[in-house]
């Protein structure tokens, strides 16, 4: 189990919450520093830090229902676009070390703004990688 967060003080009712949604296996708040209105975190409720700790029935759970919550974001907010963000480690950017995922809409300059910059692959990296990926599934 990974140190105690502020969303399991949010589970425990410790620190209260906008909540929007909640069943047995997930809730999903505001997010209290939004980058645009809807912002919202979609957290399971097992806590662990990281997506690839996370059990297959809680994985499932959370796929159920962000498109439904997705769906109800765009509804109350008027967004036609949105991203939809979850960063594993402090390397890439996880601040909170409990599993969650971020709806964030999308109006006009507000929203989340992403820098991409792309790579290649050397010759061979491709197969190599494809080969080992598969002997771990």
């Amino acid at each position: 189990m990974p140190e105690p967060t502020i969303f399991g003080k949010i589970l425990d009712r410790e620190i209260p919450c906008h909540s929007v949604y909640e069943d047995d296996h997930v809730l999903a708040f505001l997010d209290v520093n939004p980058l645009s209105p809807g912002h919202t975190l979609v957290i399971p409720k097992e806590r662990v830090a990281f997506l690839h700790e996370l059990s297959d029935d809680q994985s499932a759970a959370i796929g159920r229902v962000l498109p439904r919550i997705a769906r109800a974001v765009l509804a109350a907010t008027g967004a036609t676009d949105y991203n939809l963000l979850q960063n594993n480690g402090a390397g890439a950017h996880q601040a909170v070390f409990h599993v969650h995922f971020h709806i964030i809409p999308k109006l006009g300059k507000r929203g989340l703004g992403v820098g991409w910059k792309s790579t290649s692959l050397e010759a061979g990296e491709t197969e190599e990688l494809v080969v080992k990926i598969r002997a771990q599934l």
